[in-house]
């Protein structure tokens, strides 16, 4: 009687170990004030302005009055600028070397490392002015990354590197066009792995808090990497969910009875 207490026991602490709770699963909690179920103040969205690193490929157009004056500068074409291709884009953009340049046709060589699009439309629109352009040119200059490229791994549904072509991308974005997070996955310490000058560094969001929406790192950048680990649920191996633990459990016990009646009969 006693041991069968004992395995009651034993197998009702596994069950409750082995199960992923609800709250683990949920995005945006309040937190802070759970009996509410709306957010009880405006959260502001923490995004600094990108600045250009190494391997980043820039799309680069300008426009004048009189186009022809500039064909050099658009290498594609007018007819082109909607193709959408990632391909097109490695192809046809302008890829920052390891120096921090990019080659311009007739301008030359530009550093572009550690600033942002708006300061290098500024500054290719001034070296035209001072060497090819008048005022009256009426030169307009778009600078803008072609497509944002990150990387997923670790417990996602369809781990690789996506491009896409917005300018903002926030992690949930980011994850969902990853294929999402399984039921195994820990939505409660999200890794995101960003490079600076100064080399790689490490930053932790919790999806579960809808505080997560204030983290400077909220919104992913280029050349981010997001690495998703796996709950301790998925190493034990007895199930996601009640349901499946208890189809576990039941299965090991009828193993081990099936075991016991054949022995005690031999």
């Amino acid at each position: 009687m006693r041991s069968i207490k004992l395995l009651i026991i034993i197998l009702s602490s596994i069950l409750i170990s082995s199960c992923i709770p609800h709250k683990d699963t949920v995005y945006l909690q309040n937190k802070e004030n759970a009996t509410n179920d709306t957010i009880p103040y405006n959260l502001s969205e923490v995004q600094k302005p990108y600045r250009i690193q190494v391997d980043d490929i820039l799309n680069i157009r300008i426009k004048v009055l009189d186009q022809d004056n500039v064909q050099i500068f658009n290498p594609i074409g007018e007819a082109n600028l909607n193709a959408s291709s990632a391909e097109r884009a490695y192809f046809d953009g302008f890829t920052v070397d390891l120096h921090g340049n990019v080659r311009i046709p007739v301008l030359g060589d530009m550093n572009v490392l550690g600033y942002t699009v708006a300061e290098i439309e500024e500054k290719i629109k001034k070296k035209l002015l001072d060497e090819q352009f008048k005022e009256t040119s009426n030169i307009f200059v778009t600078v803008k990354l072609a497509g944002l490229r990150y990387t997923a791994t670790g417990e996602i549904n369809s781990p690789g590197t996506v491009t896409l072509f917005k300018e903002r991308v926030n992690i949930f974005e980011a994850i969902a066009n990853a294929g999402e997070i399984p039921i195994t996955g820990n939505r409660k310490d999200v890794m995101v792995i960003r490079q600076y000058p100064q080399g790689q560094k490490i930053h932790h969001l919790d999806l579960t808090d809808v505080n997560v929406m204030q983290s400077p790192y909220y919104y992913i950048q280029p050349n981010d990497m997001i690495y998703v680990k796996p709950l301790k649920q998925k190493s034990i191996g007895t199930g996601e969910t009640a349901v499946s633990s208890l189809t576990t459990i039941a299965t090991i016990v009828s193993l081990i009875t099936s075991s016991v009646l054949i022995f005690t009969r031999l």
